[in-house]
């Protein structure tokens, strides 16, 4: 019978990181399915999602989880799934949005930002940022790109006026565009 796993890993970045997580699935009879990857700072980061159906197979894979842990400083959590994962798939009809973020970094950005989708059940799908220094002047300017799911039934026009507060609040600026994904 096929048994899922997802696999998040962390380590301080450096050549080899994929290559021993890819061997170790590989070594245990697994099938890479899906996977994200990147490095954050001086860290890498790994989602995995993947498959086998050898017998003993949850029990081969901690076992080599921990060996890597042990001999590659790697923190790995692994994660059996109940039966094969689904994709997601939002409850009513929506709509594909991206989310644009800039500004002066401060605390809260992301949390402000997220509570508003959560509020209005928006769904984020992918998320990506950073902070980098303003040349010349070397300010840290914040930047937030979400890819999100908004439902037909939120109101557009309440959702971006709450942004709006948020952005103003914030001395952020916020940019709401349809995807073209």
């Amino acid at each position: 019978m096929k048994k899922w796993f997802a696999l998040s890993a962390i380590a301080q970045d450096h050549p080899g990181i994929v290559a021993d997580l890819a061997e170790l699935i590989y070594e245990c009879d697994c099938n890479l399915e899906e996977s994200s990857m990147s490095a954050l700072g001086s860290e890498f980061a790994v989602l995995l999602l993947f498959s086998g159906q050898s017998t003993d197979l949850e029990r081969r894979l901690s076992s080599a989880c921990k060996r890597l842990e042990w001999e590659k400083r790697v923190t790995v959590f692994l994660r059996p799934l109940e039966g094969e994962p689904s994709h997601y798939r939002p409850d009513e009809r929506v709509s594909r949005y991206e989310l644009h973020a800039t500004g002066v970094d401060k605390a809260g950005i992301v949390a402000r930002v997220a509570r508003c989708l959560a509020d209005h059940r928006i769904n984020i799908t992918e998320m990506h940022t950073h902070s980098r220094p303003e040349p010349g002047s070397g300010t840290a300017i914040y930047t937030m790109q979400i890819h999100m799911d908004v439902p037909t039934s939120v109101g557009l026009v309440a959702f971006q006026e709450r942004l709006e507060h948020i952005a103003d609040e914030l001395h952020i600026h916020i940019d709401l565009v349809p995807s073209s994904q």
